[in-house]
Order: structure tokens, then sequence, then C-alpha cells
């Protein structure tokens, strides 16, 4: 590389006062110029602008570079973004190199704006080595089976399938339970349509049993996964014990939720039949339910029904009992407040007679409209009350069978107050269903409350780290059934994005390993967490990487003793340029 001449254009974003706040970002501009191979230096307010891409594109046409380097956020927000406007000015996307002077500069040294402008600019100057020795890469492109396994057949899944179908891909739908549905296979209508729940079951089932290329799998779990993106291998068994082999391209999670059991004793449950869940609740005032809609217990009709909102959810430590591993559900299940306050003014429209009263935390009704539902509610006569996260209410179990709820009231000051009541209703929340084994072989990350993580909320909010798995609805968070069916549309389009050509471009920063260097000693295969990805061919001692498994981790490269491996992108003599620059001393 020596001797070897660039011309590399350097980019400094003020971010709008994110960075140019703490860093002086003309100073930043200025030390580039001065470095070698440096032929175009410019600043902009926002460099992932429309405009501030432009400048770039312009200058790949006017200035002939062959190498881009922008000092800007963090490359997981706009690496991407850059890479595509090298590529849309005729340079191969992999000439770029970013600096991060936001996260790594002006967010963590607002104190010391000298010290960060020199940091800054070290860093652009270490960017800068890097880039001279900085090669053409072309993406790794394995073939992609045009089929999609989607695990779950709750609206999500049932949702996703229809998108998928629609779109031309073969579906493998697997439900563990007997019949599809989910939880919309139970009494309740849903909001804002005041349509019967099962109603919708009916007609999106309908449409899925008509669908030729969704094979539905029910009493069905997946046992066993192997091969990887484009092309994993799933073996299917049902509750018989029959197996099925499946080749799919990608996964697509809809694996659900579970209601909160409330365990024994919290809030008197499974102590007394007066204290029931909201799902109870709302199954016993279905007029074509086992109870005809009628509220009785132990003979007696109801009259005085106490709401406790918030159970399994916003759990508190030194409040609540753990959960089984010491958890707590830290967690608001969202939905359930819109949900109370629905079966309140149900049960008020119903039985006109019953008091009814609602003992809460806060309310939040945030979806649109929903805050009606908390004025119906008013209106119909529900007394509301409020507590304390930190003072829930207790439900006592008198000796007569009938119940007292006692707490402090915050609207009366702090009032001590008791409720007798006839019955008390669990507000309970959302929780993840379980799904270890599937964790487990296929290495999902879960966020602390047990849901399935995404990989960004934002910029990839139905993506998960692992590639070619997707997710849709209540498996990721609470949601209602509008938002649960959106981001099940939304993982539906992104795995047919992914698969539609029949391919898939993957990161090219995959290791290499040079036959010629390498020994056999196998510290490699040790050190990769992934699996499959670094295998020895039989007859063979040298191992070999397969490029669509790898993530360019760097991990193998660290412990080869000879030095055999390295991670396209971030070669060894990229390493030492980048160190070479951050050591020389910035006399400013």
């Amino acid at each position: 590389m020596a001797g070897t001449q660039r011309r590399v254009g350097v980019y400094v974003c003020h971010c709008g006062g994110n960075i140019s706040d703490v860093v002086d970002v003309q100073r930043v501009v200025d030390e580039a110029t001065r470095l070698d191979d440096v032929v175009v230096t410019r600043r902009e307010m926002f460099m992932c602008s429309d405009p501030g891409q432009k400048s770039i594109a312009d200058d790949i046409a006017e200035h002939h570079l062959d190498r881009v380097v922008v000092a800007a956020c963090s490359p997981s927000l706009h690496e991407t973004t850059f890479r595509g406007t090298l590529k849309r000015a005729g340079l191969n996307p992999f000439l770029y190199e970013h600096a991060n002077i936001r996260e790594q500069v002006s967010w963590c040294h607002k104190h010391d704006p000298e010290g960060a402008t020199r940091k800054a600019a070290r860093l652009v100057t270490a960017a800068v080595a890097k880039a001279r020795h900085l090669v053409p890469l072309e993406p790794v492109v394995v073939p992609a089976t045009r089929s999609v396994a989607v695990i779950g057949a709750g609206i999500a899944g049932l949702r996703a399938a229809l998108d998928l179908a629609a779109a031309g891909f073969e579906i493998h739908l697997v439900e563990r339970a007997a019949e599809p549905g989910g939880h919309l296979d139970r009494p309740g209508r849903l909001y804002p349509t005041d349509q019967r729940a099962r109603d919708l079951l009916t007609d999106v089932l309908a449409q899925t049993l008509a669908e030729p290329a969704i094979h539905l799998h029910l009493g069905a779990e997946v046992t066993g996964s192997a091969g990887c993106l484009g092309n994993f291998r799933l073996t299917i068994r049902t509750g018989e014990g029959a197996t099925e082999e499946v080749t799919v391209g990608a996964l697509l999670l809809a694996t659900g939720f579970d209601h909160y059991r409330p365990s024994e004793g919290e809030y008197g449950f499974g102590v007394s039949d007066r204290v029931i869940t909201l799902p109870d609740l709302i199954e016993r005032l279905d007029a074509t339910g086992p109870t005809g809609g009628r509220l009785v217990v132990g003979g007696e009709t109801v009259r005085s029904v106490a709401f406790l909102h918030c159970v399994g959810s916003r759990q508190q430590e030194g409040v609540h009992t753990p959960l089984e591993g010491g958890r707590l559900n830290e967690h608001c299940s969202r939905v359930c407040c819109t949900a109370t306050l629905r079966a309140a003014v149900e049960l008020h429209t119903a039985l006109p007679d019953v008091n009814i009263y609602d003992i809460y935390q806060d309310i939040r009704t945030y979806g649109r409209g929903q805050e009606d539902i908390h004025e119906a509610a008013a209106r119909a006569g529900v007394t509301f009350f409020r507590v304390a996260g930190d003072q829930p209410p207790a439900v006592e179990v008198r000796s007569d069978g009938r119940l007292a709820v006692r707490f402090t009231d915050i609207l009366t000051f702090n009032e001590e107050l008791e409720l007798p009541v006839d019955l008390v209703v669990l507000a309970t929340g959302m929780v993840p269903c379980d799904i270890a084994s599937l964790v487990e072989m296929l290495k999902l990350p879960r966020s602390p409350d047990g849901f399935l993580q995404e990989a960004h909320p934002k910029l990839r909010p139905v993506e998960i780290s692992v590639d070619g798995v997707f997710i849709a609805g209540t498996c990721q968070a609470p949601m209602d059934v509008a938002e649960t069916c959106a981001a099940a549309s939304a993982a539906a389009s992104k795995a047919a994005s992914l698969l539609g050509s029949g391919e898939i471009s993957l990161s090219p920063f995959v290791a290499t390993i040079d036959p010629a260097r390498c020994d056999g000693c196998g510290l490699c295969l040790a050190e990769c967490a992934f699996s499959c990805a670094i295998t020895v061919p039989e007859g063979s001692r040298i191992p070999v990487v397969n490029p669509a498994i790898c993530k360019g981790c760097g991990m193998c490269m660290a412990v080869c003793p000879p030095r055999a491996i390295t991670v396209r992108g971030w070669e060894l003599d990229q390493f030492e340029a980048m160190v070479d620059a951050i050591v020389e001393v910035w006399d400013g």
C-alpha cells in the first residue's frame, strides 16, 4: 500500500448542534485538510440530509474521489445511508469509513470542548488512515428459498401468512395448539369497531384455509433447525409424534402472549372464587357463554365489583414477590387499562344496578379515541380510586367468604378506605409465551421482561439480531389487535423483500482464512460463537468459513497464532494504520 496515492473526501457533520455545540467542527475540517491524500473537506449541518448526501456524490464525480470518510453520529444509524450514496455515485460502497464523533465525542465530553475537538480530529485522522487501505468489496450472495415458516397461528401469524401468500410465497404456518386463533378465539369485542373477536377470527381463518400456498400444521412444534438465512431446514413434529422436514428462506415468529396468572393468594386469587381475572369476567358477561351473561357467585347475584389494575405489570422490587427465576414484570402491558374500562362499561350496560369501583395506579388509554372509553366509564357511574405504586391495595377474604378491599386513596388526600365488594376482578397483564426451546434453538435475544428483542426499535422494529428471523405482534411487546396486525404485515413485508429476488446480499465483512498460513490448531473453531460458521472439511486440517453464517466479529482472528485469519474490511494493516494515526501527537 506504500506509495499508493488516494483521493479521499472528508465530511464532518454538525448534527444540528449535537456535535457542533461541543466540537469545533471547523478546526476538525482544517486538520483533515492537512492530511495526506485528502483532496476535499466539507462540513454540513446534517450530512445525512439530501443536500449532505448530494455534496458527497457531486464531489465523487467532480474530484474523482476514490475513498470517503464521514465524521458524524453512530454508524449504526447512517453507515448504510452513506454507503448507498457512494453506490449511487458509481463508487464501490465499501470504500467508505465512518468516524463517530457524536456518541464517542460530543455526547461524552461536553465538559471539555477543547479535548473533544482534539479527540474528534484524531478519530478523523484514524479514519483517513484506514480509508487509504480500504479495498473494494462485494456483498456475499446466497440463494434464497421462496418460502417462509410462520410460527404461531394467532391473529399475527394468520395476518402475516396471508400477506406473504399474496406476495407469492409458500407458507408453513405452525401452531402448537389444536386450533388456530390464539386469544381471538374467546368472547369479547374489539375496539374501536366493536366487532366480536370470534367473528374477525372466522373471517381471517376462512381466508387462510382457502389459500393453497399456506400449509397449516396444527398441534405441531419446531423441534430442530439447521442451515441459515435463505435456507433454513426445520423439523416439525406433530402431536402424535410424526415429523416433517421443510426448507424455508426465513422464519417469522408470531408466538403471542399469555395472560399473567396470579399466584396463589395474590389479591385473594385462588383462595376465594370471588376473585377472578379480567378474561374470566369477559367470558361470564358473554350472553352466549356458559353463564348466559349472568354474574352470579355462590348462588348470589353480584351487586358490587372492584377492578384492580396492573396485576402482573409494573411490579416493583421490595413491593411485589419476584416470579420464578427472580424476575419482576416491570413492563406496562398497555392494553389492560382500555380493556378494563370497556369491561366496566359493558358490565354497567348489562347490569346497571351493579356498583362498580376502579382502583388504579395510572390509567393509560393511549390509543386514538380510547380516552372516550375512560369518559364513558365515568358517565356510567364507575367510581375511581387512585393508589400509589408502592402501596398496592389489599384484598381480605373474610370468614363469611365476603371480600373487602383496603387501600390508601390519593384522590381523597391519602384517606384510608375499605370497600366491601361481592367480586374482585384482576386486570392481568401480558407476559410472553413460554418459547424457551425456540429461544435456545435459534439463539434469540430477549428483553429484560422476556419478550423477543427487536434489532432496533425505530430502524429495524420487526427484525431480530438473528439473520432471516422476523418477529410480529405480542411476542415482541404488549399490543392491541390493530397494532399486532400492523406489525405482522410489516414483518411479512420485510421477509418478502428479503427473499423476493431468490438471492440475498449479505455483508462482506466476514472472516477469511489463508490456508498457506493456517497450521490447523483449531483455536478458531473453539472460539467461534456461531454454529457452523467455521468448519473443517472431511479429510482436511484447514478450516473454512461459511460467509452466510459468519458475523465478522473477529474473535477467531484474535486467537489465531499464525495470523492466518483476517476479517474483510477490518484487516490487520488497517488496524495498524489506525492505531499509528491515533497515537501521533496532534500539536493543534
